[in-house]
């Protein structure tokens, strides 16, 4: 297939299509958490809006998978690219004909969720047919980066669009970004070898037991996936559920603030993408995971302390010295999550053969996300009932006991 090096052309076509798509799809996904609240939503309701999008994707993961190992790649990326497409123009539609309903997204938002699940798996196991497995490390960082450049610019874009024109705007110009996307990926060259093996329901799930039996062979992946079942249950409702909702209720600073806010927290992830792509060449990957889980346990316990009322009580819930303290908290908490999502991605990808590439990520995908949308949920619900202060508090302590169980794993299997 032509591996000239690092920046050769399908991968540039490659990073092309997913800059283009996460650039639309960040700039709608940052503004719908303040979307519903602002039309009437509870924190249920916003918690909902998550579970609708990430229960697909997760049911999807596995058979994602398996069809990704026997079926070209680049037609699921492509078709996924397509369909996502129709959708976010069918948002637009509802929005500019005032047809908008928080029953209509939750519904939308579950075929959403659905693609993303056949998308996602096909571009990881695209990365190492583009690359050298010697770049794997600098390509998988290098997608991360620039992801986040397009999540860097999305807020800022999302907020003043959104306040000037209204949402439909938003979904006009992500449905716009995936037909770019599609068109983009149509163009790598990418010669499919199909597998002489019968594709039928019996087959299927003797993929899918292999992959599992893979994967529970494999210490390594396996503690790795647990660990992160547990960790991102409590960490992804902090940025989708309760940071929305602790800065229209509890905050008094002006919407533009929310979008700078997005924008310095993708800020870490920024600096800790270009960061694990610079210390992967000197540094053993799991010395970086052991880093990134002890600065993730202090941010998230961070997050709770500046959440108390005396704290909100003594800088003041629109001064400028309580906003820099949760931005630079934020930065810190999305440098820490990058510092840890690549280097497991890397270490998955050169552990795992070729043949087994996407149900292995498919499954592992599966269980490092399959708390989420339960997550989601179940914080939506616990704000509804008990103070913002008290549900963080106790996600951080909750982090941190399953970071340093973790972390004590990794050292033992190091030595």
């Amino acid at each position: 297939m032509g591996k000239e090096g690092i920046w050769n052309r399908n991968l540039v076509l490659f990073l092309t299509g997913r800059m283009v798509s996460d650039l639309g799809s960040s700039v709608q996904m940052m503004i719908m958490p303040l979307v519903l609240i602002d039309m009437g939503g509870s924190a249920t309701v916003i918690g909902l809006f998550s579970f609708f999008y990430l229960v697909p994707m997760l049911f999807i993961y596995p058979f994602a998978g398996v069809i990704g190992d026997r079926l070209n790649r680049k037609r699921i990326m492509v078709t996924s690219d397509l369909i996502s497409a129709a959708i976010a123009l069918s948002l637009a539609g509802l929005a500019y004909g005032n047809r908008m309903s928080i029953p209509a997204l939750l519904g939308l938002q579950v075929v959403l969720g659905m693609m993303y699940g056949f998308f996602d798996p096909a571009t990881k196991d695209m990365i190492p047919e583009l690359v050298d497995r010697e770049n794997l490390g600098q390509a998988n960082s290098l997608v991360a980066t620039l992801r986040i450049l397009a999540g860097l610019l999305a807020p800022l874009i999302a907020v003043a669009i959104y306040i000037r024109y209204g949402v439909g705007i938003l979904f006009l110009a992500n449905g716009i970004s995936f037909l770019l996307s599609a068109i983009s990926e149509g163009f790598i060259v990418y010669h499919f070898k199909a597998r002489e093996t019968a594709f039928d329901r019996s087959s299927v799930f003797q993929d899918l037991k292999s992959g599992a039996t893979y994967i529970a062979g494999n210490r390594h992946i396996r503690t790795m996936s647990l660990y992160f079942l547990v960790v991102f249950m409590m960490i992804q409702p902090i940025f989708a559920v309760v940071l929305p909702l602790f800065f229209r209720t509890r905050l008094a600073y002006p919407d533009g603030y929310y979008g700078l806010m997005q924008t310095v927290l993708l800020s870490g992830a920024l600096i800790g993408s270009l960061g694990v792509g610079l210390a992967a060449k000197k540094f053993r990957l799991q010395g970086i995971l052991v880093a990134g889980s002890a600065a993730m346990s202090i941010s998230m316990l961070g997050m709770g302390v500046i959440a108390l009322p005396v704290v909100l009580a003594v800088l003041g819930s629109s001064g400028l010295g309580y906003y820099l303290l949760l931005c630079a908290i934020l930065f810190a908490l999305y440098t820490s999550i990058m510092l840890i999502t690549i280097p497991v991605q890397t270490i998955i990808q050169h552990q795992t053969r070729e043949e087994y590439m996407s149900r292995v990520f498919s499954l592992v995908g599966l269980i490092s996300k399959g708390g989420m949308p339960l997550g989601a949920l179940a914080y939506g619900m616990m704000l509804d009932r008990y103070e913002i202060h008290l549900v963080m508090l106790v996600g951080g302590v909750l982090v941190i006991l399953t970071s340093s169980i973790f972390i004590g794993a990794i050292r033992e299997r190091s030595t």
